[in-house]
């Protein structure tokens, strides 16, 4: 069994693609650094991640394939699900063997675990979208936390963007510790450099006491108040509460504290 192993980054994924062209091979499966290999493996080709390879790759894939299943490439890798690579280096590799679009050949196992995985990356995005709750801090900034399955903070920050344009925010994610701040003009991504430095607990994404605005105190206050008295005790229902909204997401949820 042939083996390629790969720094897990897409760029890395398209250099695997190139030097599988490149060196008239087809692995039969691409295994992240650190991943365990196969007990029956023959062979190890090691990818080094090479970005001129990986453009040319890319550039190909937006000639052969539609605008739309470029996108899905691009989303599902934001999944960061092990599982994926085999099955979108292989579903690539049909693109250029093939030389057509195939995206909508769903009769292909590759090419339908590719687009189911877009699915899930993008219904997450759509709730992070939903519920993302912010806490302002004295100096007007407000702060959102999150901690979401997939990678999906470079497919909401538009969103927010549009939406509160004209106020400063920082997005943050607890679980890769890395976010976006907006200072009302443009966005930059940021990182800590320790947990140590964080204006906020990591655990339950709250602002320190010292930091909260007296303001936004009273506010939560009153959502979760709100929250409360709209509840009809005699129509509660558990498990459609459970699928509208899911317990992973409670942690950072004002209401549910």
């Amino acid at each position: 069994m042939l083996v390629y192993t790969f720094d897990r980054t897409l760029d890395g994924l398209l250099t695997a693609v190139f030097d599988s062209f490149a060196l008239h091979q087809q692995p039969e499966l691409l295994v992240g650094e650190g991943g365990v290999l196969p007990m029956f493996t023959e062979e190890v080709h090691q990818v080094v991640t090479a970005n001129d390879k990986a453009q040319r790759v890319w550039t190909g894939l937006e000639k052969l394939l539609s605008k739309d299943a470029v996108r899905v490439i691009a989303v599902s890798y934001l999944s960061e699900d092990a599982a994926l690579d085999t099955s979108l280096f292989h579903y690539i590799c049909k693109v250029f063997q093939e030389k057509r679009d195939i995206s909508t050949n769903f009769a292909d196992q590759d090419v339908l675990f590719v687009r189911n995985t877009c699915r899930r990356v993008m219904h997450e995005q759509l709730r992070m979208k939903q519920f993302m709750r912010f806490q302002k801090a004295k100096d007007g900034t407000y702060l959102g936390v999150v901690s979401p399955d997939h990678n999906v903070l470079p497919l909401i920050i538009d969103h927010f963007q549009d939406r509160f344009g004209d106020q400063p925010w920082l997005i943050y994610d607890a679980k890769r510790r890395y976010g976006y701040y907006h200072d009302t003009k443009t966005v930059v991504r940021i990182t800590f450099e320790n947990a140590d430095s964080l204006p906020f607990d990591l655990e339950s994404g709250k602002l320190s006491e010292a930091l909260l605005s007296e303001n936004d105190k009273l506010f939560q206050e009153l959502w979760r108040t709100y929250f409360k008295a709209i509840c009809i005790k005699e129509r509660i229902n558990p498990k459609k509460q459970l699928s509208d909204m899911p317990r992973r997401y409670w942690r950072y949820m004002t209401e549910k504290q």
